[in-house]
């Protein structure tokens, strides 16, 4: 592969919240959802990350290609217009 979706990255920049919010569990947990499997397992690693994508996607996010390899050297992509984002998600609410 030399162009993909860093989903942490796009996650981020749309939900607008820091780096360090961008782990698999909390953006799982942010957007009111457990983590489906194995912790670490790759497939449900995949499976959890593409979760989050469809989420996004439902919230309006336009999924782009954000980072590439070029010459042996990670390569952020950057989109010609900036998209908007939505809010933070916030953890769902239950009533007692």
């Amino acid at each position: 592969a030399k162009k993909w979706i860093n989903i942490r990255k796009s996650y981020g920049n749309f939900y607008k919240v820091p780096r360090n919010q961008t782990k698999l569990t909390i953006m799982l947990e942010k957007l009111g959802m457990n983590y489906d499997g194995r912790p670490h397992s790759g497939l449900d690693d995949s499976k959890n990350i593409a979760r989050i994508a469809i989420r996004m996607l439902q919230d309006g996010c336009e999924l782009r290609v954000n980072e590439r390899m070029h010459a042996g050297q990670l390569m952020t992509v950057s989109s010609a217009a900036p998209l908007e984002g939505a809010p933070a998600p916030q953890m769902p609410r239950y009533r007692n």
